[in-house]
């Protein structure tokens, strides 16, 4: 188990802070949640992985496909396209000097053969979303190289439509136990977007993650977005291998990338 651990191979986020604090970006066989408020960037990151996850092998990727759940609306084929183009441009240009490898991932390395590795589902219900999840044991045994599930966001409508909250609880524990299933099954990463809402604690209104404490369980690491003044920084609130760390990262017209200021600092905790 240590072994297969060590050769695992991570997807990066395009950030390099962000991936040194998440051990070398997101891990395959492993739930990530990523939770923020809105405008900070969390579409813009499950976007950023659908495509990296696609840079080559002989790149230094994992030469995969990605399934992306879209619950809002908010997925953009045409900034995933431009995403493509920034990850490809910079691709290049870190291994520019190996001739034969650009030339032997000539035709992968085309924007809309990043789109076309993308399978894409609009879901518009609760429900919808529990028959897709179920759905995708089958699915994934027919497509066998795809390497990342991004649910963005998994919150949405299990905050809209459900008023029995233990009931909710329970299907939510069971699509998590699915979701890990998965991860473990096919050696794919799940990446679970989610939003925030406010918590009384304390004598006090604090924002936190929703659906609640039993659902903080269902995922393996758990990444907080959020602004430091202009900056957006990610933040390690929970793992069971990374230690609590903080790193800014910027959202550019290429995607995610490192923080443009000049002070920037990956923080221990």
């Amino acid at each position: 188990m240590l072994s297969e651990e060590q050769m695992q191979k991570r997807i990066t986020t395009g950030c390099d802070d962000l991936d040194t604090i998440l051990g070398g970006g997101i891990h395959c066989k492993e739930v990530t949640e990523v939770g923020g408020v809105p405008g900070i960037g969390k579409t813009q990151l499950g976007i950023q992985l659908a495509v990296n996850v696609q840079i080559p092998v002989e790149y230094g990727g994992l030469g995969g496909k990605a399934v992306y759940i879209d619950t809002e609306g908010s997925f953009m084929v045409e900034r995933a396209y431009q995403v493509a183009e920034g990850c490809i441009m910079d691709t290049l240009d870190k291994f520019g000097h190996h001739r034969k490898v650009i030339l032997d991932c000539q035709e992968q390395m085309q924007p809309n053969s990043f789109l076309a590795n993308i399978f894409y589902f609009r879901i518009c219900s609760y429900t919808e979303q529990i028959a897709v999840i179920n759905y995708l044991q089958k699915f994934l045994a027919e497509q066998k190289d795809v390497k990342i599930i991004i649910i963005d966001s998994v919150t949405f409508h299990f905050r809209q439509d459900f008023d029995d909250l233990a009931l909710r609880t329970r299907v939510l524990c069971g699509m998590s136990l699915k979701l890990m299933e998965l991860t473990k099954t096919y050696n794919l990463a799940v990446v679970l977007l989610n939003q925030v809402t406010t918590k009384f604690t304390e004598g006090s209104f604090q924002l936190t993650l929703a659906l609640g404490d039993s659902w903080s369980h269902a995922c393996t690491n758990r990444v907080i977005l959020y602004w430091n003044g202009n900056e957006r920084h990610a933040y390690i609130d929970k793992s069971p291998s990374l230690r609590s760390a903080s790193a800014p990262f910027s959202v550019t017209s290429k995607g995610i990338r490192n923080a443009t200021s000049q002070c920037k600092r990956v923080r221990m905790m």
